[in-house]
């Protein structure tokens, strides 16, 4: 084809500025790959570790199978679930301090009544060198930390409970010494937004079990070694005063059901079963006494031998 030295000249500076577009273009390309590409292979990686980390917590094993909300102590981290172990969601507490104290317990589940685990509240408490509380209204979207104790040495029984959306206590003893020890009591009527502290039985035995079974009505077991009989105090004004319960019992149990454990109500009157302690041989030791109250758990008459193993 033959292209005249005037249209000629007009194509060439048409291929010439084409060529130049052409050139930026494969440029700016390049600077903008050479930047993208660092943050393009940062979120596959991430997404491929997203990927890795969802199947990990997918094959976490829940110790309480078969609850509502399960938890894992897997892998030095403690993740709850509410779907059955679909779905798992962090708890931000060192694992270590949950056990830690003169009473650690095995490690492979949380000491018992050591945690709440309810749809719209969930805590879990430990220690450092303050008592502290993990707690959640939300499903753990959001975790709120709260120190229930300052500078409380050695802990060893704890136990945290919510009777209602409002009402709950914390019960803790610390300062062991052989045979003694410290015993704190603190509730709430907020669902743990704020705490204050309440009295305790005049006693430094060491605290068997205890907890509020109403906004006013609470006990406090002792005797752990040797116990000769039960050994149970009773508030029924939210812990501002505290009487030793009185047990009548047979002289044929007299020296047999020694350690009172927590009451309960079956809606018409306060039910306790008092066992064996650490030396029980009667029935081969599994055996208990059950006592029942009428006062609000002041005085508790005999009722009868119990299988161990009756669920209330």
């Amino acid at each position: 084809m033959l292209i005249y030295n005037g249209k000629g000249d007009v194509v060439k500076k048409i291929l010439l500025s084409l060529s130049l577009l052409i050139l930026s273009g494969l440029t700016i390309g390049l600077i903008l790959y050479e930047q993208l590409e660092p943050l393009y292979l940062e979120q596959v990686n991430q997404s491929q570790e997203d990927e890795i980390n969802q199947e990990e917590a997918s094959a976490l094993n829940p110790v309480n199978h078969g609850d509502p909300i399960v938890y894992s102590l897997e892998n030095d981290e403690l993740n709850l679930s509410f779907n059955q172990g679909i779905d798992w969601v962090p708890v931000p507490v060192e694992t270590n301090l949950l056990f830690s104290g003169d009473y650690n317990g095995s490690k492979q589940e949380l000491i018992d009544n050591s945690y709440v685990l309810e749809q719209n509240y969930l805590a879990f408490l430990y220690a450092d060198h303050n008592v502290r509380l993990m707690q959640t209204r939300d499903k753990g979207e959001t975790w709120e930390p709260i120190v229930i104790i300052e500078d409380f040495p050695g802990i060893r029984f704890r136990k945290v409970d919510m009777l209602n959306d409002s009402f709950g206590y914390v019960i803790v003893t610390g300062d062991r010494t052989m045979s003694s020890e410290g015993t704190l009591i603190y509730v709430t009527d907020d669902q743990g937004e704020s705490w204050s502290k309440v009295n305790s039985a005049e006693t430094t035995r060491l605290l068997y079990d205890g907890g509020f079974i109403d906004e006013q009505t609470g006990f406090l077991s002792y005797g752990t070694i040797n116990p000769e009989q039960p050994d149970l105090f009773v508030t029924n004004d939210r812990g501002e005063t505290w009487n030793q319960a009185v047990f009548q019992t047979p002289e044929a149990y007299q020296d047999i059901f020694v350690t009172a454990e927590m009451p309960f109500s079956d809606e018409e009157q306060l039910i306790i079963h008092v066992n064996q302690g650490p030396n029980g041989d009667y029935q081969g030791g599994l055996v208990k006494g059950k006592y029942t109250s009428d006062d609000h758990g002041q005085t508790w008459e005999f009722v009868g031998e119990v299988a161990g193993d009756e669920v209330q």
